[in-house]
């Protein structure tokens, strides 16, 4: 016959398992990984393939870009050389712009972009100094539209507001799987990127910093 001090203390072990005494799994207690939800992200921004490495012989990354490769020098386009190739690939494209301009601290709604090229062939590599020259160093280096309002296409430097503080410029390339069929002076860097949708392989970026000081 169970005694009523008995029947106490299963009551208790019946509700503690039940979770009213404080086995009940802790509210902040992080899903297992399988059930994570990623953040929303930039796709076009997010390596797919892990070991694509983008460096330039000019500048390291994170450091001055030399003037040579901005409006105040000669406004070529810097070089640039990667590795960690994924396999099938097709064609590269590259895209450079500044996340700060008009200021770093009032920038404006989107990048000022100062290059926009695709169609880079499939065993490239690096580009050379001055591969967006006109007609491009690189072969097939196909060129869309920068930012500026006139004189738009192809690679111009960076040309911050004097005064301005210290500018970022993010060169991006992309391993894709297939070439582009864009009209190349009509294409904005929205256009590639809404063009190279499903299609990138691995991404990889180079920052380089440049500040122009007030007169």
């Amino acid at each position: 016959m169970t005694r009523p001090a008995d029947r106490v203390w299963i009551l208790w072990a019946l509700a503690s398992c039940l979770g009213l005494f404080g086995c009940q799994k802790p509210a902040d207690t992080p899903p297992p990984d399988d059930a994570a939800t990623p953040a929303d992200r930039d796709p076009t921004a997010e390596p797919t393939t892990g070991g694509l490495a983008l460096s330039s012989p000019a500048f390291t990354a994170g450091e001055p870009i030399p003037a040579k490769y901005t409006g105040d020098g000669d406004d070529v386009s810097p070089p640039l050389q990667w590795s960690g190739v994924p396999d099938g690939v097709a064609s590269w494209a590259v895209i450079c712009d500044d996340p700060d301009a008009p200021s770093p601290r009032n920038p404006r709604p989107d990048p000022w972009v100062h290059w926009v090229a695709f169609n880079i062939e499939a065993a490239a590599t690096a580009l050379a100094e001055n591969a967006s020259a006109d007609p491009p160093l690189a072969p097939n280096l196909a060129q869309g539209q920068n930012s500026w309002p006139a004189d738009n296409l192809g690679y111009r430097g960076p040309a911050p507001p004097p005064g301005s503080g210290t500018h970022r410029y993010f060169f991006k390339l992309y391993a894709l799987d297939t070439t582009l069929d864009l009209d190349a002076a009509a294409t904005t860097k929205q256009d590639l990127l809404a063009a190279m949708e499903g299609h990138i392989l691995a991404s990889a970026e180079l920052m380089g910093t440049f500040e122009r000081q007030k007169p």
